[in-house]
């Protein structure tokens, strides 16, 4: 049973950067390249998204997930926004997707005060997910914003906002968590550390994008004089200034890795692959894949934490 809606929140909340979409052109390639650089493993493929002339995966990040799409080769070549979004922009990041106590209160917030438009809702018993369209909102991706439900009584159902493996809506059916929770667990040392945002070009209003983030979705700043960053429970988001001849979009994924054999793995695995790696003194190094710059980040000897 859905909790009933509270005061509206108005301020930031807690709130989590449980997944990240990206679009690209050719799926198999994608999960080949991800999960052979990454190491990790795909855990899920949502049936669901054909509806929208689409296929997926979905692979873990230790505890939080990062999503492929792609245009179904039946679909028309611009019947979707994915496929919409590869006309104009090519392959990249596509869907900012959180989690908080919140979605429905701050939804019905949003609405009433005509902040954000709803293109997608959908509720189960166990939790709700709300997409809004992303014209006005700067960083040029597709929020969106979730809630899980523990379940009254027993609390069977973590609501993921403390613990670090715990069910996603977005991995399938409750019932599948003990085998996808396991796959997270086997890539723990993995952990989603910050994205960035780029602006439109020409749009420098930096502050702007701070504000809109925090306002809309409750996603505090980062605490320091000048931040041109929110922070989630797990992670940071950065916003950079647009530049000609730049797309707006997701710009930059950070991820930790822990322990220099696996990290040294990743980036040995990307020049297998192909890929320019740039090295920094052994401990972060960076290459484009899929339209994104990734950044690979050493976490040895707590110089480098995560957030969760």
């Amino acid at each position: 049973m859905a909790p009933t809606i509270k005061k509206p929140p108005i301020g930031p909340e807690p709130t989590r950067l449980r997944q990240i979409a990206l679009v690209a052109h050719d799926l198999e390639n994608a999960r080949h390249v991800l999960t052979k650089i990454l190491g990790t493993e795909v855990i899920y493929e949502d049936p669901l998204v054909a509806q929208w002339g689409l296929h997926n995966f979905l692979v873990p990040l230790g505890g939080d997930v990062l999503e492929v799409v792609s245009p179904l080769s039946s679909s028309p070549s611009t019947s979707t926004p994915a496929s919409r979004h590869l006309s104009k922009r090519g392959e990249g990041g596509y869907m900012i997707i959180m989690q908080s106590a919140s979605a429905i209160a701050r939804r019905e917030y949003l609405k009433s005060h005509n902040l954000a438009k709803v293109i997608f809702e959908h509720r189960t018993e166990e939790g709700v997910c709300i997409q809004y369209h992303p014209k006005g909102i700067k960083g040029g991706v597709i929020p969106e914003l979730d809630s899980h439900f523990s379940e009254e009584g027993g609390g069977r159902v973590s609501d993921g906002m403390k613990e670090r493996f715990a069910p996603w809506h977005a991995c399938g059916p409750l019932s599948g968590f003990e085998k996808y929770g396991a796959a997270m667990k086997r890539h723990s040392q993995l952990h989603l550390m910050a994205v960035t945002l780029r602006l439109a070009p020409e749009d420098t209003d930096v502050e702007g994008a701070v504000r809109q983030w925090e306002s809309l979705f409750g996603v505090g700043r980062l605490e320091g004089e000048g931040s041109r960053e929110v922070a989630f429970t797990n992670a940071i988001m950065e916003f950079c200034e647009g530049r000609d001849g730049e797309e707006e979009g997701l710009r930059d994924v950070v991820i930790g890795v822990e322990g220099n054999e696996k990290f040294q793995g990743i980036l040995k695995r990307a020049r297998e692959e192909g890929l320019e790696v740039e090295e920094d003194l052994g401990v972060a190094g960076d290459f484009q894949m899929l339209g994104v710059r990734w950044v690979i980040i050493l976490m040895d000897e707590g110089i480098v934490k995560s957030r969760l």
